[in-house]
This record gives structure tokens, sequence and C-alpha cells, in this order.
């Protein structure tokens, strides 16, 4: 209880003293002996009473304050639990973010290595190209000079056997 609820408690009972007191004045007006008596019998038994729901408040008081207390250490257990679970979480994330991370860079630096190979690759492919180009070019044309040359060599030994067999004819006509 607050102390407010306290003092209110305590004016109560010290309204009720009075009128208790009040009540004994008025039926023992005749005996002041007796009276003073009476009256700190009933001092004495408000007081017992009130010391008593004093004592009982505090009970309370402290019943309260352990059910706090035990609540509050289930709370720091579970908080406690709580904390170990999240950091147990944490350790599970932890290696496979870094192992995806490092993976990641790994992928990236071979995209940047990639690019220019790609590009080389491709202007090297064109490159072959041509120059297979060019070379089944040379070829062809050389193909054409070769059947061109046989071609010549065979004419040219004709004309060069005719040559002979005029010279050979002009020889025997001489003699």
């Amino acid at each position: 209880m607050t102390t407010k609820n306290q003092q209110q408690m305590l004016e109560q009972q010290q309204a009720q003293m009075l009128r208790v007191k009040n009540s004994g004045m008025i039926n023992h007006v005749g005996s002041p002996l007796m009276n003073e008596d009476k009256d700190e019998e009933m001092t004495r038994s408000a007081l017992a009473a009130f010391r008593a729901k004093e004592e009982e408040i505090e009970k309370r008081k402290a019943e309260v304050r352990e059910k706090v207390q035990a609540q509050l250490g289930r709370v720091e257990e579970e908080t406690r639990r709580l904390a170990e679970i999240r950091e147990e979480l944490e350790t599970l994330h932890d290696p496979m973010r870094k192992e995806v991370a490092i993976v990641r860079k790994r992928i990236d630096l071979i995209n940047r290595d990639l690019k220019p190979l790609g590009l080389s690759c491709q202007k090297k492919e064109k490159e072959y190209k041509e120059a297979l180009e060019a070379f089944n070019e040379k070829n062809r044309e050389k193909g054409q000079l070769v059947a061109k040359l046989v071609e010549l060599v065979t004419e040219s030994e004709k004309q060069r056997l005719k040559k002979l067999e005029e010279l050979c004819k002009n020889i025997d006509a001489l003699r």
C-alpha cells in the first residue's frame, strides 16, 4: 500500500478511537476513573488493531515484493536465454554470409577478367577468320597459278616439240 493509503487508515482509526472515547464519556459521566481505564483500554485496542493492520500491510508488501523479484528473476533468465539464442543465430549466419560474400567477390573478379578476354577472343576469332579467308584466297590463287603454270609449261613443251620437229624437218630437208 502507498503512504497515502496508510495515512487514511490511520486517520480512520483515530476517528474511530475518538468515537469510542466519546461514547464512553457519555455513558460513564459519573465515574471519571472508569472513563480513564476504558479510554486507555480502547486506545490500546485501537493501537493493537492499527499495529495488526500495519503488520498485515507490511506482510502483503513483502509478499508483493517477493513476487515482483521472482518475476524479475524469470524475466532476467529469459532475457539471458534470448541473448544466447540470438548469439547462436548470428554465429550460424556469419560463416554463410562470409562465404557467400567471398564467392560473390570471386565471381565479380572473374567476370571482370572474362569481359576483356571475351573481347580479345572475339577480336582474335575475327582476325583468324580474316587470316583463314586470306589463306584460302591465296591457296586458290596459288592453285590457279599452278594450273596456269602447268598449262603454260605444257603449251611451252608442245611449242618446243613443235619447233624441234620443224627443226628436224628442216635438217632432214637439208640433207
